[in-house]
């Protein structure tokens, strides 16, 4: 499904791309030939014309040296003043050099906070935790309608784990208030830099001690808006302390990478740059709670290249109550999350807007609390009566959930995560019209649920345990056959996206799969003493 939208994108990127928001000094490319051959390409003289300003490298490999970058980096290219991008992009194209040229596309933020709200005359020692429907809902939240247990069953996911201070979770964002005490302690160090005015670490950041601030170009990733510091609170404010509020993850380190200014805006060379400093230093897990409308391939190469090193990367779909694809919700390899409301049904409208809503479409994952969400503020540590509300706010949620899951089993892929998302989410608990059996574009696989995620990773350490099968013929066409003892399993098969294709009890050594469509898919079979996972093609 995220293919489709993936390919529309790169079919249509030359009439659709230009038509989005974007720089008017700035390109985005990728090399295809090695730097001897560009001399002889016309480059510089193109480059002249269009008044080049100078380059920048977005991605930095790990053994990266200080010389030109190699042909796989992508590359940001200012200009003076501002150029006609179209025409610029032709140009270049024509010198055959690009794998990709492309505008420097602007995203925005995923969430609206409602207007200032007074300080609380209770005590902020005191604990607000009864304000965080999406946590634990006995159905009195008093903002809107609500329904007892639409929430994630965050107090059972506790009883398991409340994370792990060897697990980074990078916020990018808008920044963090990093002096706010309910992330005292959390913030992430980079143990390799020290703070000289030089870059010690060689990674092409100077001083880049907690963070770095992609808008600014500076190691201060502190936020100007409010939008990052009440997303990173949802992920990992600390819990338990009798202060303000508790995020998901009490425990594990914040990275924060500013990549929207203060008008909650970014360009996609921030986030891509973000992104891969993100992998290079270590984050298991990003949330980006932002969006933007126009493909990029060079945005997509950042977030395959964290898929293959096995981060997980959680996005918001944005609130504009269509199917739009924007991006990075729409590539592959992100866990696209849309937001519910205390009565579970899926967020339409807003708080904030009556033509807002969670979008929703082919690409969706999950859906997660993200409406009237009290939290942090990035002005004041006492001030605990802001709420915001979007998909931004439903994002970081299952971003802790991941971060979570990671502490019971570091070695999880980022397929097996979100098919443990989908397959432990609860589903159709909203409006009948849209949350229908399975998985939907409205909702995906269902609202997460923390601890239902948590127990299908603790029965993931019982894999050694689980039945002893093999199954052929692999490939197969309309049936599989298998061998070794299946008394009283059951199974699930998935798609490679993770979606539960079908389910049930194996009552014999044959399965029909005449009803798939061709392609790979996970074949789990479970007993009491625990599951086994095979890998099967269906011609």
């Amino acid at each position: 499904m995220k293919n489709s939208i993936i390919l529309i994108g790169l079919l249509l990127c030359t009439t659709l791309a230009i038509s989005q928001e974007y720089a008017e000094n700035r390109l985005i490319v990728k090399y295809k030939l090695s730097e001897s051959q560009q001399k002889s390409t016309g480059l510089q003289a193109v480059l002249t014309a269009l008044g080049h300003l100078k380059t920048t490298t977005l991605t930095k490999s790990k053994t990266a040296t200080n010389s030109k970058a190699a042909s796989n980096e992508i590359m940001l290219y200012q200009f003076k003043n501002s150029i006609d991008v179209p025409a610029a992009i032709t140009a270049l194209k024509k010198t055959g050099l690009f794998a990709y040229v492309e505008p420097d596309f602007i995203g925005h933020g995923a969430g609206k906070r409602q207007k200032e709200a007074t300080i609380p005359t209770t005590s902020p020692n005191d604990t607000y935790y009864n304000r965080q429907w999406g946590l634990k809902n006995d159905g009195s939240f008093s903002l809107s309608s609500a329904t007892a247990g639409a929430d994630v069953d965050m107090e059972l996911a506790w009883d398991i784990t409340t994370g792990n201070a060897n697990i980074t979770v990078a916020i990018l964002d808008s920044g963090v208030s990093l002096a706010h005490p309910e992330f005292s302690g959390r913030i992430w160090t980079n143990s390799s830099e020290t703070a000289n005015s030089s870059d010690s670490d060689n990674n092409g950041y100077t001083d880049d001690i907690n963070g770095w601030d992609f808008v600014n170009g500076d190691n201060n990733p502190t936020d100007d808006h409010g939008h990052g510091t009440n997303v990173a609170g949802i992920t990992l404010a600390n819990g338990n302390n009798n202060d303000g509020y508790a995020g998901v993850d009490w425990k594990s380190k914040l990275m924060p990478l500013k990549i929207l200014n203060d008008n909650n805006s970014g360009l996609y060379s921030w986030w891509i740059a973000a992104i891969d400093y993100a992998v290079n230093n270590g984050a298991k897990v990003i949330n980006m709670s932002v969006g933007g409308s126009g493909f990029s391939s060079a945005m997509k190469d950042a977030v395959d290249r964290a898929h293959d090193e096995n981060v997980v990367i959680t996005v918001s779909m944005m609130n504009f109550n269509n199917e739009v694809p924007y991006y990075p919700a729409a590539y592959d390899a992100t866990i696209a999350v849309g937001s519910s409301n205390p009565n579970d049904q899926r967020t339409n409208p807003f708080f904030w807007s009556t033509t807002s809503g969670s979008n929703y479409g082919n690409h969706i994952d999950v859906i997660a609390p993200g409406n009237f969400i009290y939290g942090l503020s990035h002005t004041s540590t006492t001030n605990y009566g802001s709420y915001w509300g979007g998909t931004s706010q439903a994002a970081p949620l299952v971003a802790g959930i991941c971060a979570l899951m990671l502490d019971q089993r570091p070695t999880l892929t980022v397929a097996q995560i979100r098919s443990i998302l989908r397959d432990s989410s609860e589903d159709q608990v909203g409006l009948s019209t849209e949350d229908t059996e399975g998985w939907d574009k409205y909702h995906g696989a269902g609202r997460v649920n923390a601890h239902q995620a948590l127990q299908k990773v603790l029965s993931l350490q019982k894999s050694a345990n689980g039945p002893s099968f093999t199954l052929y013929p692999n490939p197969t066409n309309n049936s599989i056959l298998f061998t070794g003892d299946i008394t009283n399993c059951s199974y699930v098969i998935f798609d490679t996206l993770g979606k539960k294709i079908s389910s049930g009890l194996l009552l014999e050594k044959r399965l029909d799969i005449a009803n798939l469509t061709p392609g790979v898919y996970s074949f789990q079979l479970q007993n009491e003493k625990g599951m086994t996972t095979k890998k099967f093609i269906k011609k």
